[in-house]
């Protein structure tokens, strides 16, 4: 049966499997928490289970309520630009708020001894670093030697400018998981139009994602990542010679990103399925060799991609990943990105039907799917998975009707987890 907006009797499926899914992983994660080796306390998220409530929660709450408020009606109402320009900011001003509940420098998570600004004095000149890059992973911070050597030389070159040390990084990291929001949104009204855009935009923008987007660098590596995808996608909309310089923009993009993180690979099934649908082999191609200009630069500069994977991949197996167990972080990791994106995009994937979202929102699954198998992601995926976050919430534009409820949701989903997580990020 059903009732106006379209909800039907069993609006509740969706949101209950969204729930038991995340429950299951935290029943099942009893053990894993109890495992000190593994590092993973807060089971399926990387932290520690502890309350912390105090007037520091007022500006969250206060942007929370405002959102609700008016967050849809100027969603349909704002010129364009505007929006983009409002949900830039919203999802900037969220992830601070929400990141300031707990008392610590925002900016906090990115001065450890585990992270990139630590390996920004091992970077002499760029040539003997990236030549020396693949032998000396073991002997990196524990989140450089996961990774490609993009983000070390992005802080480097922040360090020559004279844009050293926490404040700058902070700055980078926030804005650029901000912009990846209306990067997303840009791509969308290209595949599907306006409309769905704007009834996607308070969700993409305010996802409980923002959690963890203030404090990662992952939060970077979706904004490059998310411009890369969403500049392939407006050129796939054009015939001319600006379709041409947006393929190859979002292929240079795309070609940095891919230094950034190797996850990133997984991404490019977005604009891959998107080139296959408008039948745009010229973009893809185009796209391709800026990538690959920017592989052989790297190349050429001595460092080669899939030997750093090698090594990424072998430091990985001797580390935490050996005792933690694949079974288990195969549903964790999936429940960890389901509260990533939020109830209400649960329930928004059971409603979509248009098959231009899809394109977008089911590449990027797959992707989550993928990685998930892979067993190269076991915990940790809150913030590894963050660039697939944005182009799973665009299905947030099947919520038609009343979307003011499942935003609450959402948005109670973040504070939650802020209020209860005390992640390292």
């Amino acid at each position: 049966m059903s009732y106006p907006g379209g909800v039907t009797r069993r609006w509740w499926v969706a949101p209950g499997a969204w729930t038991g899914l995340v429950v299951a992983a935290l029943v099942a994660g009893a053990g894993v928490r109890a495992d000190k080796a593994a590092h993973i306390g807060a089971a399926p998220f990387v932290g520690r289970w502890s309350w912390i409530v105090g007037w520091r929660l007022l500006p969250a709450l206060a942007l929370a309520a405002a959102a609700l408020a008016w967050g849809p009606a100027l969603a349909a109402s704002l010129r364009w630009r505007a929006l983009l320009a409002a949900s830039g900011s919203g999802a900037l001003a969220w992830s601070v708020a929400l990141a300031w509940t707990d008392g610590r420098p925002i900016g906090a998570p990115l001065a450890t001894r585990y992270e990139y600004l630590s390996a920004v004095p091992r970077v002499a000149s760029v040539g003997p670093f990236l030549r020396g890059f693949v032998r000396a992973v073991p002997t990196y911070p524990t989140h450089v030697k996961s990774h490609p050597p993009g983000m070390v030389l992005v802080l480097w070159g922040l360090d020559r400018l004279g844009l050293r040390g926490v404040g700058p990084a902070t700055v980078l990291v926030l804005v650029a998981g901000a912009v990846a929001a209306v990067a997303a949104l840009v791509a969308l009204r290209e595949l599907a139009g306006e409309t769905g855009a704007r009834r996607a935009a308070p969700f993409v923008a305010l996802a409980p994602a923002a959690v963890f987007a203030a404090t990662s660098p992952d939060a970077l590596f979706a904004g490059v990542s998310a411009w890369g995808v969403a500049l392939v996608v407006l050129a796939t909309g054009r015939r001319d010679r600006r379709s041409a310089a947006l393929a190859a923009a979002g292929g240079l993009l795309l070609g940095a990103a891919l230094f950034l993180s190797y996850g990133l690979a997984l991404l490019l099934l977005v604009p891959a399925a998107v080139c296959a649908h408008r039948r745009r082999p010229d973009v893809a191609a185009i796209a391709a060799v800026a990538l690959a200009a920017v592989a052989l630069a790297f190349a050429a500069a001595g460092f080669w991609w899939l030997d750093g994977l090698g090594a990424a991949r072998a430091a990985y197996a001797h580390g935490e990943s050996s005792i933690r167990p694949y079974g288990y972080f195969l549903l964790a990791d999936l429940a960890a990105f389901a509260v990533l994106v939020g109830p209400a995009t649960a329930t928004a994937l059971s409603r979509l039907r248009d098959r231009r979202v899809w394109l977008v929102v089911g590449a990027a699954l797959a992707a989550v799917a993928i990685a998930d198998v892979s067993g190269l992601s076991k915990g940790e995926v809150e913030r590894i998975w963050l660039p697939f976050a944005p182009w799973v919430a665009l299905s947030c534009c099947a919520l038609t009707g009343r979307a003011r409820p499942w935003l609450a949701a959402n948005l109670g989903t973040g504070l939650a987890l802020q209020l209860l997580l005390r992640s390292p990020w």
